[in-house]
């Protein structure tokens, strides 16, 4: 049955607070206060009723306890109805619902799947058709008449759907562009992209020999003369006959190609190329131990950030008209030839006594990459006559936007972005607006992610501005409003909003106070939400798109099992920092029995270091680390304070926060658990000798940099998973942070764990997947084997067979649960 909830007074019953004290919700005028009053407000921690005490057990149990949460929401095309998935209970297939607002959901049968759409569909200009692939077919919906079109029927794999102006369908299979005229159902090819030379039809001869027997031999000259005529008879019946068709465009051998984006008119088409090469080297393997046949399994792997070579894309303009081809080269773009890492290349060269000499040299670039988007790096407008693309620089340190000058063929910088550690791989949203040659980006340029406006011929305009992140742009097709995600009113709580393109201030469409994702709707007239709490995990709401308007929930999906599970609420609080004015927000779990006030130093204390370094988790919103929370929420119980820190490098906090570790991986973020060390010391009755650590990934090196920098801080640790030596992690995560190892080998020895191994004192759990192919085993098989060479005993391995990075047995979970809270146990 649909159960119809305002949500507002769902927030208002359910806002007491474990531990801190609760505060009214946020109001829409007290959104735009300045960053130091937004600083001062407390929020609080929803807690969770329940009377059935959490075991280890059933925390790291199938999270199918849980209850099964919405996944991939998206509107359908008239905006009447909601469709998400559904995993099943006891396996991992996914039921499609759709709900129409206002009723309940229904499953949707197999084979009325195909009508659904998808959350990537394109709408024609005239907003009246909506196309979208299903299963490697192309599909139009007309939404006048709600009619169904079925395009594509083969065992080929189309996608890419786009609506050209002439309200034509454009879609791709591989790298060959097809156009549909649908008033009459034609197909035409409209471009055929060839990885390879062009072919030469006709060979002259062109040895001495060769050509002498030309003419010398009638016969053969005769041959080659039939050749040549034949070819100028094909070439004449293509050009006189409408009926025949070759788009065949060759752009050369050894290529990949990156991207294509053909412009909405369909006379023009930017192609991104790079040189083939293999994602791995030859003695890149993973050995799988556990295996079907019982033999050993040679997986391959990636290569790792020491063994990256430079790599450029080649950006190619191409006329369809004339077939012309012209090469954008990038040395328009301010910095192309700059020597960036000038300064770190000479601290390298001086260590070994050497002086470096810098010069201007053509750096590699190609086209960004943002690890969150779902858009392309070349953007066209509405008309087809500009576009723009994204570029950064293989050494990280810039991003470029630039559009196209199509009569001098060459590059038009209108944005750099320079990071002198480097520029971020999320907040990289760009675009169009709909109705002016006008291009809006996000930029880190004032310290945080904002909002900026800029036409071809003027001056860039910021427009938003304060101590927030600015993400997730959706424009509304009247260039009315943008809408956006920010935590604005405190650095955990992330609402919905919207910018007056016009001019004036943005305003706040939500207040739920908690992590809240949209879709605005095909029409733009409402929101779908995606919304969860600390307590909560993620449920869909809807709600008009606008101020102050009524929200709705539509799922409810929680199991009773969990409802009627007891877990601890924590407070989010802000650890003062002694190496910056800016706090370390962290999550804090206390005792149940834990007094406000008490004294004597008397609590035993965990800390836990979440993982990816760009990653927050001291937010209002349900975690990623529910299994976590829950084993937090039973070292609570059994008197233990525990606290998540969002140690500097997290994500959330604005561009300084994220770079504090440039060359340094391990130091600011052991500075920022120490505070958090003594903050409980002070604040929860902690004893500073009965403290722990654990974490997995990034969080298992920072527990590995604990205990070897600062082993007096910390009484033990255990690292999930961890990375001991950071020249052997991939190169598009590390090479940002630490540059790449022949460059500057320093930035690799201060923030590598295994240079730092004898500084190990006191007890080591190291829990090991041995199928890993993000953090390779071997990262613990060598520090191992130095821990061994040191002498060092206090320290054990766990390995995990058949787990990969994120484990998927709950055996696995348990057993490595197990080991983590005996360790803690036995030396806290």
């Amino acid at each position: 049955m649909f159960h119809k909830t305002v949500l507002a007074a769902t927030i208002a019953s359910s806002f007491i607070l474990a531990g801190c004290q609760s505060t009214a919700p946020q109001s829409v005028a007290a959104v735009n206060a300045e960053p130091s009053t937004i600083e001062k407000q407390q929020v609080s921690t929803p807690a969770k009723p329940g009377s059935i005490a959490i075991t280890l057990e059933q925390a790291m149990a199938h999270p199918d306890w849980l209850g099964n949460q919405p996944e991939g929401a998206f509107w359908r095309a008239d905006s009447g109805a909601v469709i998400y998935q559904q995993k099943q209970q006891g396996n991992e297939l996914r039921d499609h619902y759709v709900q129409a607002l206002g009723n309940s959901a229904a499953v949707v049968p197999l084979n009325e799947l195909h009508t659904l759409g998808d959350d990537a569909a394109v709408m024609s200009k005239d907003l009246r058709l909506q196309a979208y692939q299903f299963e490697g077919d192309i599909f139009v919906k007309d939404l006048l008449n709600n009619t169904l079109i079925q395009i594509t029927k083969t065992s080929a794999f189309e996608s890419k759907p786009q609506f050209l102006n002439d309200n034509s369908l454009v879609y791709r299979v591989g790298n060959l562009f097809m156009q549909v005229d649908l008033s009459t159902g034609q197909h035409s090819e409209l471009v055929n992209l060839k990885l390879e030379d062009t072919p030469v039809k006709v060979s002259e001869p062109s040895s001495y020999i060769a050509k002498e027997q030309h003419k010398l031999i009638d016969y053969v000259a005769l041959q080659l003369k039939n050749k040549k005529d034949a070819v100028a008879r094909q070439q004449a019946l293509l050009d006189a006959n409408d009926a025949l068709v070759d788009a065949s465009i060759y752009l050369g051998e050894n290529k990949r190609l990156v991207d294509a984006q053909l412009s909405p008119d369909g006379t023009k088409l930017i192609v991104a190329l790079t040189d083939t090469r293999s994602w791995r080297g030859e003695g890149d393997i993973m050995p799988n131990y556990i295996t079907d046949d019982a033999g050993i399994d040679a997986v391959p792997a990636r290569r790792r950030v020491a063994d990256d070579k430079p790599q450029e894309t080649e950006l190619v303009y191409i006329d369809l008209d004339s077939k012309q081809k012209s090469t954008l080269t990038y040395n328009t773009l301010p910095g192309w030839d700059e020597d960036v890492l000038a300064e770190v290349k000479a601290q390298n060269y001086a260590r070994e006594g050497k002086k470096y000499q810098s010069e201007k040299k053509r750096r590699e670039i190609n086209l960004m990459m943002d690890w969150g988007w779902d858009q392309s790096a070349i953007v066209w407008n509405n008309a087809g006559t500009q576009v723009a693309v994204m570029l950064e620089a293989w050494d990280n340190k810039d991003r470029w936007i630039a559009t196209v000058d199509f009569n001098g063929k060459k590059l038009v910088n209108q944005h750099r972005l320079h990071d002198d550690a480097w520029v971020n791989y999320t907040f990289n949203d760009f675009g169009w607006l709909n109705n002016s040659d006008t291009l809006y980006y996000l930029s880190e340029q004032s310290g945080y992610s904002h909002i900026y406006t800029k036409a071809l011929d003027g001056k860039a305009t910021q427009r938003t501005r304060g101590a927030f992140e600015v993400s997730d742009l959706t424009l509304s097709n009247d260039d009315a409003y943008l809408y956006f995600k920010g935590n604005i009113k405190h650095p955990g709580i992330y609402e919905i909003y919207r910018l007056p393109l016009a001019g004036g201030d943005f305003e706040a469409l939500t207040d739920l106070n908690g992590m809240t994702d949209y879709v605005l709707s095909p029409d733009q007239s409402k929101l779908l939400l995606t919304h969860s709490t600390i307590m909560n995990p993620p449920e869909l709401f809807v709600m008009d798109a606008a101020p102050k308007s009524e929200v709705t929930q539509l799922t409810h999906t929680v199991s009773e099992q969990f409802k009627a599970t007891k877990l601890t609420a924590p407070k989010i609080v802000a650890v003062p920092s002694s190496h910056g004015e800016q706090p370390v927000y962290a999550k804090v779990y206390y005792p149940s029995d834990y007094v406000e006030g008490e004294s004597g130093k008397t609590r035993k204390a965990v800390i836990f270091n979440h993982g990816a370094g760009y990653l927050q988790n001291s937010h209002f919103g349900w975690s990623g680390y529910f299994r976590e929370f829950m084993f937090h929420s039973l070292l609570a119980d059994e008197g233990y304070v525990v606290m998540d820190m969002d140690y500097r490098a997290s994500k959330g906090y604005g561009r300084d926060w994220r770079t504090a570790i440039y060359r340094q991986m391990g130091t600011p973020e052991t500075q920022d658990l120490i505070d958090g060390v003594n903050w409980m010391a002070e604040h929860a009755n902690v004893d500073t000798g009965a403290v722990g650590t654990y974490g997995g990934s990034y969080g298992g090196f920072m527990t590995f940099m604990a205990l070897f920098t600062a082993p007096e801080v910390f009484q033990a640790g255990a690292a999930l998973r961890p990375v001991s030596d950071w020249a052997h992690y991939n190169a598009p995560y590390t090479s940002n942070i630490l540059n790449r190892p022949d460059v500057d080998p320093i930035a690799y020895e201060r923030s590598s764990p295994i240079y730092f191994a004898e500084g190990l004192q006191k007890p080591l759990l190291i829990n090991a997947p041995m199928v890993d192919d993000n953090v390779f085993f071997q990262d613990v098989v060598r520090l191992v084997q130095r821990f061994i060479e040191l002498e060092k005993e206090n320290f054990e391995t766990a390995i995990f067979p058949v787990e990969p990075h994120g484990f998927i047995q709950p055996s696995s979970w348990l057993d490595e649960y197990r080991r983590i809270h005996k360790l803690f146990k036995e030396n806290l």
